[in-house]
């Protein structure tokens, strides 16, 4: 057995792999907080959005991040490009799917909302795995089983907890200590599941690094364009307006679609009136072509001068 190593680089990995969960959190929670209050398109729009922040900052580069610390002495570690990406767009994926059933669930109850946990919670399990299971290295990789449960019971609670929060939390505040508990949950998962993993020795192993890369000359490009992304994501939500000011406008909107049908209503009715009082309205005048040209008496103008005929 070969000891294996989730913090190589001690405290460091955890606690950035934290914030940045939380970050991708918040940002998917105030994301959901717009879309309730938007119908249609612009529902899918948010809910997307949210899917973006959570699935890609607040679970894949936290994964990935964590990952930076994972070492085997004496063994070099390099990881399967097409697994890694693949791992990322499941998490975009699953997240999207659990936060539109409960976006746009028309069943009250329970049941959207333990229904979107589950296949978040599976989905966000599948992605950690398959994550690991892009790791390429001289030795055999096992999982302790009781473990592996346990870290997808945590990550469908998480799931869950997650969708849950996102849809009866309002406030800036609210939101932020949600963020918080959500990324104690999603770093959790993780780490129970990195618990589970066991390395042996396998002398005669062949592995293949066809389509891998190194984590330095891999990883973490793609964790800081995708941290770019999240700051994208962050200007978008401060520029935009507020849930309670989209409330706002659609009810303003609502007021005035309102008072305009009733003026149209009311010509209409005096309309009829006057029309049973035999009266008609004027007919309408023929048109006339308007003069183009200047008459004789006139001096023109800059774009219409009078023709030297004119001047006879």
């Amino acid at each position: 057995m070969i000891h294996v190593n989730n913090f190589s680089n001690g405290a460091l990995n955890p606690a950035l792999s934290y914030v940045v969960s939380c970050v991708g959190c918040f940002l998917g929670l105030r994301c959901t907080t717009r879309a309730r209050a938007c119908q249609g398109a612009a529902r899918a729009r948010w809910l997307t959005l949210a899917a973006l922040s959570i699935g890609t900052t607040g679970i894949w580069v936290m994964h990935f991040i964590a990952m930076l610390g994972f070492t085997i002495p004496g063994e070099t570690i390099r990881y399967n490009v097409p697994f890694t990406i693949l791992s990322m767009v499941i998490a975009v994926v699953v997240v999207g799917i659990g936060v539109f059933i409960v976006g746009f669930s028309r069943r009250a109850g329970n049941g959207p909302l333990l229904l979107g946990g589950t296949i978040l919670g599976l989905g966000v399990a599948s992605m950690h795995y398959i994550g690991m299971g892009a790791v390429r290295v001289q030795a055999s990789l096992t999982y302790n089983s009781a473990l592996v449960a346990a870290s997808v019971i945590i990550a469908v609670i998480a799931g869950t907890a997650a969708l849950w929060m996102a849809l009866r939390l309002d406030s800036v505040w609210s939101t932020f200590i949600a963020s918080l508990i959500a990324g104690v949950a999603v770093n959790g998962m993780h780490y129970t599941g990195m618990a589970a993993v066991q390395a042996k020795a396998a002398p005669g192993l062949v592995v293949s690094t066809a389509d891998t890369a190194g984590a330095t000359a891999f990883l973490l490009p793609l964790i800081l364009g995708l941290s770019a992304v999240g700051f994208i994501f962050s200007a978008i939500i401060a520029l935009s307006p507020t849930a309670a000011e989209i409330v706002e406008e659609g009810e303003l909107m609502k007021r005035i679609g309102q008072s305009q049908a009733a003026q149209l209503q009311a010509a209409q009715m005096q309309a009829a009136r006057d029309e049973s009082r035999g009266w008609r309205p004027p007919p309408p005048q023929p048109y006339q072509a308007s003069r183009t040209e200047p008459g004789p008496d006139e001096p023109g103008s800059l774009f219409r001068p009078r023709r030297a005929s004119d001047q006879r």
